[in-house]
């Protein structure tokens, strides 16, 4: 399985051989940019060749950029750095989704994009622009095998907390496993002595984005 890996990787991550339209469809030549649509583009190649479960990061140390954060956890300067990081999502995410579609890969690989937390509506720091953590409301999305132009949930006024619908981590997982074909109350694994499921005994389908 080593050597395999070992002689495949070469061929997969070799990026060269794209057209010039499938550059700029992916912004691969920008320098800020540039790098998150080398991975996103990875993961199409990866997911043609066989791998069921691709995972990428945004905003993870993976900028050269001076005077912004390298990652999304903005306390001291939200416009500043989600403007940043917002328009390296936005490129990535939306040449992913364009790619995979005409690729005819889109209507069986499910793409998630989210995050651990959202932030506070109330602002942080001296200068007032930074904003502190909140778990309370944060958003998702989703494509492939879902409703698309479908949104569920709402926050408060504030986007503070969830108040319409709320969503958790097990109703994501139990949603992403259903489109998956596995039926999350019975998907169990065997660890100190009990069989667990993997979203406890919490979590149901959110039927109202199933396509």
């Amino acid at each position: 399985m080593a050597a395999r890996l070992q002689l495949s990787a070469p061929e997969v991550t070799d990026l060269s051989q794209h057209s010039e339209l499938t550059r700029k469809l992916y912004d691969l030549d920008h320098p800020e940019i540039g790098p998150f649509g080398r991975q996103c583009l990875l993961a199409r190649r990866l997911a043609q060749r066989g791998d069921r479960f691709v995972q990428i990061y945004c905003g993870a140390e993976n900028t050269t950029a001076k005077k912004i954060r390298p990652n999304w956890d903005s306390h001291e300067d939200l416009p500043r750095d989600h403007g940043y990081w917002g328009a390296v999502l936005d490129s990535g995410a939306a040449a992913s989704l364009k790619d995979l579609q005409q690729q005819g890969m889109l209507d069986d690989t499910l793409v998630i994009c989210t995050t651990e937390f959202g932030r506070q509506p109330a602002s942080q720091g001296g200068e007032g622009k930074g904003r502190d953590h909140n778990a309370g409301a944060f958003t998702a999305w989703l494509a492939g095998g879902i409703r698309g132009g479908v949104g569920y949930g709402a926050t408060d006024d504030l986007g503070f907390q969830a108040v319409e619908s709320p969503t958790y981590s097990y109703d994501l997982h139990a949603t992403a496993l259903h489109l998956l074909g596995i039926d999350h109350t019975r998907l169990t694994f065997y660890h100190n002595g009990i069989e667990r499921r993997l979203t406890d005994v919490h979590g149901h389908v959110i039927k109202e984005i199933v396509a």
